[in-house]
Formats: C-alpha cells, sequence, structure tokens
C-alpha cells in the first residue's frame, strides 16, 4: 500500500514539460512556398494589420525581433508572414477566409517560406546547393534567412507544428522565374512528392493548391506562365489551380496589388474550405466606393508634372489620388469644407470636391489627424506655411493673368539686402518690365505686399501678377512699372493683440525696413525715380493693412495707395492718424489715388470704409469682385483694377 502511494505521488509530480501533449485534430496547419507573390509584394493597409486573432496563427520560418517573433514558436498571424520587411502575401487572407468558414473550435496554422524570384530549383533538396552558388546577389541574403536551404527550413518546421495539430494542405505560388520551361511541372512534382514522404502525408489528404500568375488582362510580364499552371493538375493529380482572373495588379504587371493579395488569398481559402467539406464564407473586406473621373477632367496646371491627379472637370469639381497603403484615414481639406478620402483598394485614397469657385485655393490633405502637403502638386506659401494649391481654372475672361503670345514679358528677379533697421538679410522679389533691359530709362516704383501668412512669392506664384503686368503694360493699360514684393514680417500667425488699424504691432517691424533700407535699396540697385509722385503702395488682407500704416504715415514718400480685401479694421476716419482722413481736400492733394476693392462673398467691412472715407470728402475708387470671396482670384482682379491709374499725372 506505501508504495502504491508512493508511485502515485511521484507521477503527480512529474514537470509538465515532460508530459506530451496530444495533437489537435481541429489545429489545421498549412505550408505556403513559392517567390515573390507568395512572399508578398504590396505593401499592407490599414485593414490588412488588424490580427483576427488567436484562430489563425503562424509559426515564424525566421526571427522578427521588432514584432517579438521567434522561428519556429507559434503567434498570431497578421502581415508581414513571410519575413521582416516583406509585404502582403494570399496566406493573410486565405487564413482570413478558413477560419470565417471553419466551425468555432478549428484553428489554422501556417508556415511560410517564400523567396522573391526563386526558381523552382531552389527547393529541390538535391539542387538547392548548386542553385545557391549561382543564386544573383541580391538573392542571396533572403537565402541566407533559410540558411540556404528553404525547403529544410519548411520541412523542419513543418515536423515541429505536427505536434500541435495536422498538416491539410500545401499553398504554392511559383513559376514566373520558371516560365516556359518544360520539366517545371515535373520539378514541382518532386517537391510536393518529397514533402509528403519527409512528412509521411497522403496526397489524397493533403492536396496541392497552386495559384495563377498576375494576368493583366492579358498584359502580365509572366502572361506565358498562366498555361502552364493551368496544366499542373495533369502531373500531380491532387493538384488544384487558384485562379487569378481580375485580380488586380501593380503597375509593374508582375505582382498583384494589395486588393489583388486579397482576392487571391480568398479564393484560396474557398477552395481548401471547400476540400474540407464546408461552405466557404469570406470575411468582411472593406471594399473601395469607386469615385469615376469623366472623360472630361484635366490635368490642373498646378499639378506637378508626371502625376496624373489632381484633375478638373467641366463641372469645376477637383478629383484628387494619394498613395498612402497604411493610413486608416485621410481627408481632403480645400476651401473651408473637409472631404472623406475614399479607397481604391490598391494602396490609393481618392476624392472628389463639391464645384470649386474658378481661381486660386489652397488645400491640404491629412493622414491619422497629422497635416500634409500632397506630393503631386506644387506648393506654395499659404496659411503660414507651405501648402498645396490647385487652380480651378476660368475662361478667357481670366486671360489677363495668363501669358500670353505677342506680348512682351519681363523679369521677376530674386534681391537679398541687408537690413540694418533688423540687422538681417532679408529677401524680396522685384518684376522689372520688359523693356527695362533696352536702355537707360527710370521708372516708377509699386511696392506690393501679400497678405497675413502668406510670403513674398506670393504674388508672382498664386496672383501672376507678373503676367498681368505685363497684359496690361502691353496693352496700354498701364505705365511700365517696377514692382517690388517683400514678406513684410507676416509669415509667422498672429499671435493675438490689438489688430485696429494704427495700433497693431503685427508686421509693423516691416515699417521700418521699409523705409530705411528697403526703398532706399531699391532706388540705389534700380533706375527708379525716386520722388513720391513716382512711388506707390498697395496690398492684400493684411497687406492692405501695412499699407495704409506706411502710406499715411510717410505721405512725403508715397502718392499712390490701394488695398484688396485690406484688413483695416477699427478705422475711425475723422480721427485716424492724425485726423489726416478729416480733411479730404488736403488728402486728395496728396494722394493721387486711393483704391479698395473687395470680394462680392467675403465680408471685410470693405465698402462701409470706403463710405466713411467718402463722407469726409476722401476721393475713393472702390471696386467689387462678383462670385469671389477671400481669395487670389479677388486680389488678381483688383491689382488689374488699380494699376492703369499709377503714374499717370
Amino acid at each position: 500500500m506505501k508504495l502504491k502511494t508512493l508511485l502515485l505521488a511521484s507521477l503527480l509530480c512529474m514537470p509538465f514539460a515532460k508530459m506530451k501533449a496530444a495533437v489537435d485534430p481541429n489545429f489545421y496547419i498549412f505550408l505556403c512556398f513559392g517567390q515573390s507573390n507568395m512572399e508578398g509584394n504590396a505593401r499592407p493597409e490599414a485593414q490588412d494589420l488588424v490580427s483576427p486573432g488567436p484562430r489563425f496563427l503562424m509559426m515564424p520560418a525566421v526571427d522578427d525581433p521588432q514584432r517579438g517573433r521567434k522561428m519556429g514558436e507559434w503567434c498570431e498571424a497578421v502581415a508581414p508572414l513571410c519575413r521582416p520587411n516583406t509585404g502582403l502575401t494570399p496566406a493573410d487572407w486565405f487564413g482570413r477566409t478558413l477560419i470565417n468558414s471553419l466551425p468555432k473550435n478549428a484553428k489554422v496554422g501556417i508556415i511560410h517560406v517564400a523567396i522573391g524570384g526563386i526558381k523552382i530549383q531552389g527547393f529541390l533538396p538535391d539542387s538547392i546547393k548548386n542553385y545557391v552558388k549561382t543564386a544573383p546577389g541580391w538573392m542571396k541574403g533572403m537565402l541566407a534567412a533559410y540558411n540556404n536551404n528553404p525547403y529544410e527550413r519548411l520541412v523542419t518546421l513543418a515536423k515541429k507544428a505536427q505536434k500541435d495539430g495536422v498538416i491539410k494542405g500545401i499553398l504554392m505560388h511559383q513559376g514566373e522565374s520558371n516560365t516556359g520551361d518544360p520539366k517545371w511541372a515535373g520539378m514541382v512534382n518532386q517537391v510536393y512528392e518529397r514533402l509528403l514522404g519527409d512528412l509521411k502525408l497522403k496526397p489524397e489528404d493533403v492536396p496541392l493548391f497552386a495559384g495563377n500568375i498576375v494576368q493583366a488582362d492579358g498584359k502580365g510580364v509572366c502572361i506565358g506562365c498562366k498555361k502552364q499552371i493551368d496544366e499542373l493538375p495533369k502531373t500531380i493529380h491532387t493538384c488544384q489551380i487558384i485562379s487569378s482572373d481580375g485580380c488586380s495588379n501593380g503597375p509593374d504587371r508582375l505582382h498583384f496589388d494589395a486588393a489583388g493579395y486579397r482576392e487571391l488569398g480568398c479564393r484560396y481559402g474557398e477552395a481548401v474550405a471547400r476540400f474540407l467539406g464546408y461552405t466557404p464564407k469570406r470575411p468582411y473586406i472593406e471594399m473601395p466606393k469607386r469615385i469615376e473621373v469623366p472623360a472630361d477632367a484635366f490635368i490642373a496646371e498646378t499639378t506637378v508634372p508626371g502625376n496624373e491627379f489632381p484633375k478638373v472637370d467641366k463641372d469645376r469639381r477637383a478629383y484628387f489620388y494619394l498613395h498612402a497603403p497604411e493610413a486608416n484615414k485621410v481627408v481632403l481639406d480645400i476651401c473651408s469644407k473637409k472631404y472623406e478620402m475614399q479607397r481604391d483598394g490598391k494602396g490609393g485614397w481618392m476624392a472628389v470636391t463639391d464645384p470649386l469657385v474658378v481661381g486660386f485655393h489652397y488645400y491640404f490633405m491629412n493622414i491619422d489627424g497629422v497635416n500634409f502637403i500632397d506630393p503631386s502638386t506644387e506648393t506654395f506659401f499659404g496659411c503660414n506655411r507651405e501648402a498645396g494649391g490647385i487652380e480651378i481654372p476660368e475662361g478667357n475672361e481670366g486671360n489677363y493673368y495668363r501669358p500670353q503670345q505677342g506680348v512682351a514679358h519681363g523679369q521677376v528677379r530674386s534681391i537679398y539686402y541687408y537690413a540694418k533697421s533688423t540687422n538681417e538679410w532679408r529677401h524680396a522679389l522685384v518684376y522689372t518690365p520688359a523693356e527695362y533691359e533696352k536702355g537707360k530709362k527710370k521708372y516708377p516704383v509699386l511696392y506690393l505686399q501679400h497678405g497675413m501668412g502668406e510670403d513674398e512669392t506670393g504674388w508672382s506664384k498664386q496672383g501672376h501678377m507678373q503676367h498681368i503686368m505685363d497684359n496690361a503694360i502691353a496693352n496700354g493699360e498701364a505705365v511700365p512699372m517696377i514692382v517690388v514684393m517683400e514678406s513684410g514680417d507676416v509669415k509667422a500667425p498672429f499671435r493675438g493683440g490689438d489688430n485696429r488699424q494704427g495700433f497693431s504691432s503685427y508686421g509693423a517691424s516691416f515699417y521700418k525696413v521699409m523705409i530705411n533700407d528697403l526703398i532706399p535699396y531699391i532706388d540705389a540697385n534700380f533706375r527708379t525715380k525716386t520722388d513720391r509722385d513716382h512711388r506707390a503702395m498697395a496690398g492684400l488682407s493684411w497687406g492692405g493693412h501695412q499699407t495704409f500704416d506706411l502710406v499715411m504715415n510717410n505721405m512725403d514718400k508715397f502718392s499712390y495707395m490701394g488695398a484688396f480685401s485690406g484688413a483695416i479694421f477699427g478705422l475711425d476716419a475723422k480721427t485716424a492718424y492724425d485726423g489726416k482722413f478729416a480733411n479730404g481736400d488736403e488728402f486728395n492733394k496728396k494722394i493721387h489715388y486711393l483704391f479698395l476693392s473687395c470680394g462680392s462673398e467675403e465680408n471685410f467691412g470693405t465698402e462701409k470704409l470706403a463710405e466713411s472715407l467718402r463722407n469726409c470728402g476722401v476721393k475713393v475708387d472702390f471696386q467689387v469682385s462678383p462670385g469671389t470671396h477671400h481669395e487670389w482670384l479677388t486680389w488678381r482682379r483688383g491689382l488689374k483694377q488699380f494699376i492703369p491709374h499709377l503714374f499717370k499725372k
């Protein structure tokens, strides 16, 4: 009795690790091998990176420290399944489809060994050594990851996996590198039979599932391989071919894109589910909402050459595209409206806007909460940063700001000058008329300022002022003049404080630079008429604010002034600038022309300002840009209307 008690106690105390666990008959294991389309060439998208849970497992064939994966140890299967830095593979959605089709108590495990570009000889145990010796240099690192014997790695892990579950099938995607090889089917059969023999499997229980190649509507790079894959069952009677008909591909026409890998993977899963006796049930796949781009859509003039988007159609709707396969959410922000971009199923996102107002518009894209510039568009400085921009073209009425044939073109020069007022080097752009190079004539000067959050490039890039000037001068509407554009110290955001006219500190640091440094530099380095009768200033938005402050406090230096959508707030016409507006007659003697304009759709109080000045006897020319807001088309129109009145006294 005592002896029996001791024996029982010793059995209970036996270490758990030494007790053999039973093989789970509901754990279905699949071996996956092949070349780049099994390895996975497309970048996984957000829906591919969400683990389907503990029912879909992988036994890594290589270590992946970044993801905490160790070779030979089961873990949840989520891309990348092959090796670190590989892409989406058919095995991803094969597993998702299969667990969706099997009973809830069933699990699926995969062992995945694949090498881009490898020939079938690379999986033949008897030829692998010679194959490694002659393999191209770019492949050697991939071979080394499997200790230069991918077949042995697959079998070694498969034997280990057989202690946990039951091997139910072999998935292959290979053949592109053996296109046209009459011995290919026989070599595939050798690999298949060797696997069955080494793992003690029966072909009727463990069929081969072979996927077909990229077809690309008959233009696939390896389309010649399709027939030999379709005929593989003639050599391997348990082989099933997984059709690739209609599976989408990448631009190389050799690899599937993400949507193509999902579709092909689901087809693998459906075939295996049917073989196992279950009705296939696909998992949910986030399908793209197709945005149809009409045939009349044209590439926007602001699009970087070589890109197909942004585009604009005849109804002034804009179409945008962004390739961002790992993004979860992408938003287009344009004209004060946000549009959620839609996946196209190929790693891209698309959006179409409502009809946009003609003219130039800044826009941004936002990926998962971070604003950035569309890489397909030219960049423009606006909104206090570099921004994307798109031009919605006018008809012929917009020719005044477009370069025209037969019109002599001036130059926009980039200059740097040292400002002693601020002890810094500063940058400005200077337009000179076409005739400037031909003689010794001196010219009047217009100092032209941009708005808050923009810079000295605004008028020439967004505003096309050089074309406006060229065309107006050529048509005799404006006299030839020099135009100077400086940053005005308003690139940074407005940080608060008093914004009334004459009281704001925002941008006021530019005032002493203008008077003490910029004007003297221009007069010293360009052929200018230096008296006040030949000097004007104008600006848009906050540049109009600066124009009022500078001109009204330096009337000995300027005789023309203009503000397009001027940010002129809190101005009491009777008391502002020491009452200089209050005596209209005196003002009109000094300022030869005062121009104000705004868009019909903006509410900047410009018309009210013009009325208050007129009540003081001040001569004001006030114009409205029909149908436009606080935007560049309003200001282009303002400049066109302003310059014919300059320097004609």
